[in-house]
């Protein structure tokens, strides 16, 4: 392509009126050959992509402090005011492309691209635009609701990430003392939750009624692009989750119980080491989280550390829990810059080693594809964009021992990293299989959501947790998921992507390099091909049968019991 800039170099964008003459220029743009072809997907690239990491900036912003006034508005400045225009305006270019005499040879040069092009124009409706505005700002009152909860515990104020990390503790009277604060505070929140999320599905229900859907589920399918498997196999994939993995996290359970030794297995005996030692925080600063996850990432790849490194240097990484800063952790490519941003709440615990090696793999992931000359290619869907971090949690496994030295911390480390793998999937099915029925049953009442999610939770929880006196807890715990009100749907894609991560790992045990020349292969092609050959050339299958989850589920709990 050529390398002419489109935009100046000092280009920044204040409003509407400072993007508008670019676009009035690509649709000027001629297409009647492969150089004019070239030359407009450059420009519109180059457009987009500067378009986004401003916004990713003002999302960044607002999400690190929402207690910021001026973030808070630069970024509902840009939703309300420039977003609106800037989709219609791509909508008019993809339409412009692809009413061209060059549209055929764009399918042909650019296969996925055109694919998305297609969708993207069948999808848009003009009348949705100002209701995805308001969506976006309210899909991040959950941020800044969690954001400002505050656990008071013995005279000491903690953000509900610090608080939870205390329910590791050993004395059991105690976690049940710091389960129950940590409840009363979410059950203060627990009907302006409900609330907003009333809010949030009439305005998705409309936008799917708008789009031509009879319900947003089937809109969303169509709308993340889930070209390789159904609606129909995702159900399918819930029961094969329910039949293949709840027996092993009934066994996790059963096995927790008998160690600790009590009666009665309740919530707040779930994050307590079983065999009774003090809880594992390495990590005393976040200075010395970064230099660990460096010396680690060097251990698995030179590159990945180099990779690191230049982001920590720039001051790319914000990792520390703080009163007014969203919850979560997130990696956010900077595609212009060819950069990502890291942000988590790190409070010195190893989960939090564990959260810095999954969005390490997402900037690794980022940094790999960004050679591809169009920003589709580099828009990676989940299902592989999550492989690229789930894998990498499991891989850099095999080399704790530099930030565990003692034999048993590391041992009892991989334990919980690896349980985790297998209960998250179970989790995530129960939160999935909630979705489809909060959206296929768009006039519920907050009753009737309460009473489903408890109907379905039970389908996927263990029986050996004993939930008597909690039962609220039970009944609220999805609202402790944000995907639901951020990005709905957008969860079951992790499923997929433990299932392809534990089969990673499996490969690396038996050949590292073979195995990581591969991930790394695949994390460069980005979104080039679908996804059954990425995860192909990753080495694995891109399959959720009954067959290759029992396989897989077999492997991690035979791995499981060397650990106990």
């Amino acid at each position: 392509m050529n390398n002419n800039s489109f935009l100046p170099s000092d280009f920044f964008i204040i409003d509407w009126n400072s993007i508008e003459p670019y676009f009035i220029q690509l649709d000027a743009m001629p297409l009647s050959s492969e150089d004019e072809l070239n030359r407009f997907l450059q420009c519109k690239t180059e457009l987009e992509m500067t378009i986004d990491e401003d916004q990713a900036w003002r999302y960044i912003r607002f999400n690190i402090d929402t207690r910021n006034e001026a973030a808070k508005k630069a970024f509902e400045y840009f939703i309300d005011e420039v977003e609106p225009k800037v989709e219609s305006w791509f909508n008019r270019i993809d339409r412009k492309l692809a009413d061209s005499e060059s549209f055929r040879m764009f399918e042909q040069l650019h296969v996925i691209p055109a694919r998305l092009l297609k969708k993207n124009i069948e999808i848009f409706r003009e009348e949705n635009l100002q209701i995805f505005a308001e969506l976006q700002k309210e899909e991040q009152e959950y941020g800044a609701i969690m954001s400002e909860i505050a656990i008071e515990i013995n005279d000491n104020r903690y953000t509900l990430q610090q608080a939870a990390e205390l329910l590791q503790e050993n004395d059991r009277s105690f976690r049940e003392l710091v389960y129950w604060q940590i409840f009363e505070k979410r059950v203060e929140k627990s009907e302006v939750l409900n609330e907003l999320l009333s809010k949030l599905l009439r305005k998705r229900y409309k936008i799917a009624i708008n789009a031509g859907y009879k319900n947003f589920r089937d809109y969303q399918h169509f709308n993340l692009g889930r070209f390789d498997y159904t609606v129909e196999d995702i159900q399918s994939f819930h029961n094969v989750i329910a039949s293949e993995v709840n027996p092993i996290v009934e066994d996790i359970m059963q096995a927790r119980k008998d160690a600790l030794g009590v009666e009665r297995l309740k919530p707040w005996d779930l994050q307590v080491d079983i065999e009774g030692k003090k809880p594992l925080r390495p990590f005393s600063s976040n200075e010395i989280l970064t230099q660990k996850a460096i010396e680690c990432f060097t251990a698995v790849n030179p590159d990945f550390a180099n990779i690191f490194t230049q982001l920590d240097a720039e001051k790319l990484l914000d990792l520390d829990s703080r009163f007014g800063k969203a919850p979560g952790g997130f990696n956010y490519p900077l595609h212009k810059s060819n950069r990502s941003f890291i942000f988590m709440n790190a409070t010195g615990s190893m989960n939090d080693f564990e959260t810095l090696m999954h969005e390490g793999g997402h900037a690794f992931h980022a940094y790999y594809y960004n050679h591809w000359p169009l920003i589709d290619y580099m828009n990676t869907p989940s299902e592989i964009a999550e492989l690229a971090s789930m894998s990498m949690e499991l891989i850099s496994m095999e080399h704790w021992g530099m930030v565990l030295t003692d034999t048993s911390e590391l041992k009892r480390a991989k334990r919980k990293q690896l349980e985790g793998s297998i209960i998250i999937l179970a989790w995530i099915a129960a939160v999935d299989k909630f979705q489809h029925w909060l959206y296929m049953n768009p006039e519920h009442s907050h009753h009737e959501r309460d009473l489903a999610w408890t109907n379905i939770y039970r389908e996927f929880s263990s029986h050996t947790i004993d939930w008597e006196g909690a039962e609220s807890a039970f009944v609220f715990a999805w609202q402790r998921q944000l995907h639901i009100f951020e990005m709905p749907f957008y969860y079951i894609e992790y499923a997929f992507a433990q299932l392809g991560a534990i089969a990673i790992w499996k490969n690396y045990r038996q050949n590292p390099k073979e195995t990581l020349d591969k991930h790394i292969k695949m994390m460069k092609l980005g979104y080039s091909r679908p996804l059954p050959e990425l995860y192909k050339e990753a080495g694995i299958e891109f399959s959720f049968t009954k067959e290759y989850l029992s396989e897989l589920m077999f492997f991690a709990k035979n791995e499981l019991s060397k650990l106990y």
